[in-house]
């Protein structure tokens, strides 16, 4: 594998799979702190709070930095438009896990990688999909068909598939809004202000969504709900997606997003040692395909780092 392969937008090298591993865990483990802050807090009061919390942290990083995020480039108009997907995703997400389980949640949201595999395929230049790369794909998404068929078969079938379609309406905003940001110039600007773009529109948004639907707001600050609740802000928002948001300047798309199909199986393993949450056989299944899937997209992409 030579250099200029290694550099290609398609590549993931050693050390781009390692820090996307870590924030698969980050990411698998903080479906399961959605669920637990959510037992206390209201669930869009409680991704709004995320946002404002997250953003001011994510702020005073980016000042630090001296990253200019008023400067006029032309990015308003995506921005705002990353940050409507991005919101549409967590109000899919978070209203999803009051009716379905972390490990279920989880698994549907990575439907991302489809949409953003093919918006990249069609709108962004030298990103076509190759054979494999379909292939791993269609795998991964037998693996979700098998969890559906699992949740239908259970008792409360019913709101368990709402839960999970819900989960899966927020994993397909995730995918409209990696292309976004791929197919516009916020994949060429620092990532934390690509980030504040989106908490700010989705904080505002979110709470006027919260006090429509008159929600309870702050019910119970347990020590669990506030670490809870602190994790999906700090480690989840200022890390994860920061570190995402910089991947996305450097990588493919279709790359990245297979490559996150590891967050289900970090998020099921966490479900059940944090929430007891049962994983059937179907569930299982379901993540053979996923593991699958990674290993046909990614098997040609990794190769050791360069410098």
């Amino acid at each position: 594998m030579t250099a200029k392969t290694a550099s290609s937008p398609h590549t993931l090298d050693l050390r781009a799979a390692a820090i996307l591993t870590l924030c698969c865990v980050i990411w698998g483990v903080g479906l399961v702190m959605v669920k637990t802050a959510n037992a206390g807090i209201s669930p869009m009061f409680n991704a709004a709070l995320r946002s404002i919390v997250g953003g001011v942290l994510l702020y005073l990083i980016a000042r630090w930095r001296g990253v200019d995020v008023f400067q006029r480039d032309g990015t308003l108009w995506p921005g705002i438009l990353a940050g409507l997907f991005f919101t549409l995703e967590f109000i899919g997400l978070y209203t999803g896990l009051v009716y379905t389980s972390a490990a279920r949640g989880v698994l549907f949201l990575h439907a991302a990688p489809f949409v953003a595999a093919a918006g990249e395929h069609i709108l962004i230049p030298g990103h076509r999909l190759s054979g494999m790369r379909v292939l791993g794909l269609v795998a991964a998404f037998g693996g979700l068909a098998l969890a559906i068929s699992e949740g239908l078969a259970v008792s409360g079938g019913g709101a368990t598939l709402m839960g999970d379609l819900l989960c899966l309406f927020g994993g397909i905003m995730w995918g409209m809004l990696t292309v976004v940001v791929k197919a516009t110039p916020l994949g060429r600007i620092a990532p934390e202000r690509s980030m504040l773009y989106q908490l700010a529109v989705s904080a505002v948004i979110l709470m006027a969504l919260s006090f429509a639907k008159a929600e309870a707001g702050i019910v119970s600050l347990s020590p669990a709900v506030v670490g809870a609740f602190l994790y999906t802000a700090l480690l989840t928002v200022v890390f994860g997606y920061t570190i995402w948001m910089w991947m996305l300047r450097t990588y493919s798309a279709a790359s990245l997003h297979s490559f996150t199909f590891l967050t289900p199986i970090f998020g099921v393993v966490a479900g059940h040692l944090m929430l007891g949450e049962p994983i059937g056989s179907w569930l299982l299944g379901g993540l053979a395909l996923v593991a699958a899937g990674i290993y046909l997209v990614n098997r040609p992409q990794l190769v050791p780092a360069h410098g």
